[in-house]
């Protein structure tokens, strides 16, 4: 078991690790730096033999017209690095990457309990083994956004439930509102300008909800990493101050682009006490590894705001933690 601490909420232990924030600050945007170096991830032979299996498949399944997994540019995380600014001590975080491919990600993730010749799987070697953060970045070739949303109109925060049709093990569970992972063709600035997550965040509340830019106020809260799957991930907390539920289920009604990937949507009247509910009746199995935690940060950043900036807000979110599990014991 990797020495790294499990998020936990509800009295449940979940399968993410938070790296950074715990959301009483936001982590500015000029604070996060993402390099990008333009070289492929390289596999030892072993793994390189698993992805051509991979390729193989997913073509033949395309030809025969089945269900298949399209293959988009993706990144790898090649480093993590988190500090603080001199003077005001505020988070500065740089993240290094570089090119990989969704087959990459396919040949890692999806087989992480394979027996390899050595005896040992990819899940025990390097993350229990070892210290999951400083896996391989073959090991490392997705970073996902993920969006924890409340409507302003009505204040209610919003609940994705992931489609059957999605690619990988968290398809129907619930999840962040909106959660896009990074993507070459569409978050490498073509003029050579550094990767921006709050980019990728808009882009992923324009394409998943109907969400334009300009509707929403973002914020950076902390990054995790997803620990049954290993998929690293971006917190953000956005305030749709102009929209609510009514607003929202119109719209979509009349279209959005990626619609497919979510099956059902659920708004939560937005305080801590019936968020936290919510989580705690649906059972542990239902929830993505690292959906809670993302929820977690989002109230607690609510709660320092209501308290006029005081970081004691997050005792508020503890208190309505403990009442909820008073109500609603954990299940064995």
């Amino acid at each position: 078991m990797s020495d790294r601490d499990r998020f936990r909420l509800v009295g449940r232990e979940t399968d993410c690790h938070v790296i950074e924030g715990d959301g009483t600050r936001p982590i500015s945007e000029e604070n996060v730096r993402v390099l990008f170096t333009d070289e492929r991830v390289k596999f030892p032979p072993e793994i390189g033999a698993w992805r051509r299996e991979i390729e193989e498949e997913q073509r033949r399944r395309e030809a025969a017209g089945e269900k298949h997994a399209w293959n988009n540019e993706r990144f790898a995380v090649t480093g993590f690095v988190s500090t603080r600014t001199h003077t005001d001590e505020e988070p500065v975080v740089t993240l290094s990457l570089s090119a990989a491919d969704y087959y990459d990600f396919m040949a890692t993730s999806h087989h992480l309990d394979r027996v390899r010749e050595n005896g040992l799987t990819l899940r025990q070697e390097f993350l229990e083994h070892g210290d999951p953060v400083l896996a391989p970045a073959y090991m490392s070739c997705s970073f996902g956004v993920n969006i924890a949303v409340e409507t302003g109109v009505d204040r209610k925060m919003l609940f994705s439930f992931r489609s059957g049709n999605v690619e990988g093990r968290n398809r129907r569970r619930w999840n962040s509102s909106a959660n896009e992972g990074l993507a070459r063709k569409h978050d490498l600035p073509a003029d050579g300008t550094p990767i921006s997550l709050h980019a990728v965040a808009r882009r992923a509340l324009k394409e998943e909800l109907a969400v334009l830019p300009g509707e929403a106020e973002l914020e950076l809260l902390g990054f995790g990493l997803d620990l049954r799957n290993h998929q690293w991930a971006a917190f953000f907390r956005a305030v749709l101050p102009g929209l609510g539920e009514d607003d929202l289920r119109d719209r979509w009604s009349k279209g959005v682009e990626d619609k497919w990937e979510h099956e059902r949507h659920a708004f939560v009247p937005g305080d801590a006490r019936s968020v936290l509910e919510f989580i705690a009746q649906e059972p542990a199995e239902a929830w993505t590894p690292c959906a809670p935690a993302l929820f977690h940060l989002a109230l607690v950043r609510a709660a320092v705001l209501a308290r006029g900036g005081d970081p004691v807000g997050r005792l508020d979110v503890e208190a309505a933690e403990r009442a909820v599990m008073r109500d609603h014991p954990p299940r064995d």
